[in-house]
């Protein structure tokens, strides 16, 4: 049994883009728009293995190594997945090997104008000791900036 509890965490994202929702949607659902943004910072981190099933059941997983030789993987399995407005998906985190989180998330996608709003929620539970310290929301911000530099017009 570990000596450290398991810490409890939440937090939610609110996004605008200037694109419908069919097209932020696809940011999420297909392999090419995906790979334009889910990654770590291009100049900090290098990709060594993609899976990508995006479909109620399927899975998805990324694994990278950062400049200073630290592995991340997310490992993520999806459960909801409503065309243009939901995703809803679990995923578990690791570093060098060592799971380090397990979150369970929603992704909601509204009509704004002739835009989108995105609503990120996330409950997460970090594992054994780690300490996240805001990364993961810091993380997930940075994301979706780069999910905003790179949707189509």
């Amino acid at each position: 049994m570990p000596d450290t509890p398991a810490v409890h965490d939440k937090f939610v994202i609110e996004r605008r883009f200037p694109q419908a929702p069919t097209r932020v949607f696809a940011a999420f659902s297909t392999e090419e728009g995906k790979a334009r943004w889910f990654s770590g910072p291009n100049e900090q981190w290098d990709a060594i293995d993609r899976h990508f099933d995006f479909s109620v059941g399927g899975t998805e997983h990324l694994e990278g190594r950062w400049k200073s030789g630290t592995v991340s993987r997310f490992d993520c399995s999806y459960h909801d997945i409503a065309q243009d407005s939901r995703i809803v998906y679990a995923y578990r985190m690791k570093i060098d090997g060592k799971p380090i989180s397990v979150s369970l998330a929603s992704i909601e996608l509204f009509p704004d104008g002739t835009g989108t709003r995105l609503i990120h929620t996330e409950h997460g539970i970090y594992l054994d000791g780690y300490e996240d310290k805001g990364s993961r929301l810091h993380g997930t911000g940075a994301l979706y900036d780069k999910l905003s530099e790179t949707l189509p017009a």
